[in-house]
């Protein structure tokens, strides 16, 4: 039952998240090489917190190098940048530099650009782009996420879809037919969402933070229940009762996991769900501010600024740029 609950209130979050995909291109550099420290696809993308790069290893073995630290990689695995976070990619050492973002052709692309470096016939390939999401924007989901996703699919005794999403992608980059390149970035988000899902599962059960929440059979259903109706008013006592906990056991949980308590979760939840409909309706900012449980659209406009960093019509402007 608690998986159930888990998941119900991983669809609510996913149901609101407006996910972007985007495969920029496959880089296929062979002999020693690697590529510069800048943050990744910075040339390619908006500067924006809401843009996640990601590479995915389709064949051979190189290193990555991210904040000091050196990991090996292998076919199948897949990395996640959540906070866009600077990184180098790279074989052997002291390789010539490459720099594929700089070489892209110039869009719009009839297909998926295959770069290719240096003479040898076989290298590492790599599949790579970046997801453009404002998931980032619900603060217990923005803190429970690490600077780094790394996935290794050939390791996961449930990989097995994972590994046939990838091949699919390898599929359409090689064999380019009509519809190929709306299709990808489908299929980057369908990876995305299931690897959220398995970050949730490998929670630790000590843990703390909003995928460790989900965990903790209380907690989900607590959640579950803000999640499934958040317009509707909950006092303590009822997300106490449906927990099966006390007020007080409920509030010092929340605050031990979520560093905050029901109610505030359900005031940022809403506040969220604004962001949403601000950035993908045209409805008055006065009916948002109703939903949201604001008598009026200036404490709204207020809970909003101090939330976002920006009022509501300003925000509905730059997001539906």
């Amino acid at each position: 039952m608690g998986g159930v609950v888990r998941d119900d209130v991983l669809s609510a979050l996913l149901s609101t998240i407006r996910l972007s995909g985007s495969l920029q291109f496959c880089f296929m550099p062979t002999g020693d090489w690697q590529t510069d420290a800048a943050p990744a696809l910075a040339s390619l993308s908006a500067k924006s917190s809401g843009t996640m790069p990601f590479h995915i290893v389709v064949a051979g073995n190189c290193w990555l190098k991210t904040e000091g630290e050196e990991t090996e990689l292998e076919a199948g695995d897949v990395l996640i940048f959540p906070f866009g976070t600077g990184h180098q990619l790279g074989a052997g050492r002291d390789g010539m530099l490459v720099l594929p973002t700089r070489d892209l052709p110039q869009k719009p692309w009839r297909e998926i650009p295959v770069l290719r470096y240096g003479e040898a016939t076989q290298g590492v390939r790599l599949l790579c782009g970046y997801l453009q999401w404002d998931g980032l924007n619900f603060a217990p989901l923005r803190q429970a996420l690490p600077r780094l996703i790394h996935v290794r699919t050939r390791a996961a005794n449930d990989g097995d879809w994972l590994r046939a999403t990838i091949r699919q992608m390898v599929e359409e980059v090689d064999r380019p037919r009509a519809g190929g390149v709306s299709m990808l970035p489908r299929l980057t988000e369908i990876i995305f969402i299931e690897i959220l899902r398995h970050q949730i599962m490998m929670a630790e059960p000590r843990s703390v933070g909003w995928l460790a929440a989900l965990s903790d059979p209380a907690l989900s259903r607590c959640l579950s229940l803000i999640h499934d109706d958040p317009r509707r008013d909950r006092s303590l006592g009822d997300l106490a009762a449906a927990s099966g906990l006390s007020r007080s056991a409920l509030a010092d949980r929340f605050q031990a996991m979520l560093s905050t308590s029901p109610i505030r979760y359900i005031r940022d939840w809403r506040l969220y769900l604004a962001s949403v409909a601000l950035a993908t309706s045209g409805r008055p900012i006065a009916a948002i501010a109703d939903d949201t449980g604001y008598a009026t659209e200036a404490a709204f406009n207020r809970a909003f600024s101090r939330a976002f960093g920006t009022p509501p019509a300003a925000w509905r402007v730059m997001a539906q740029a």
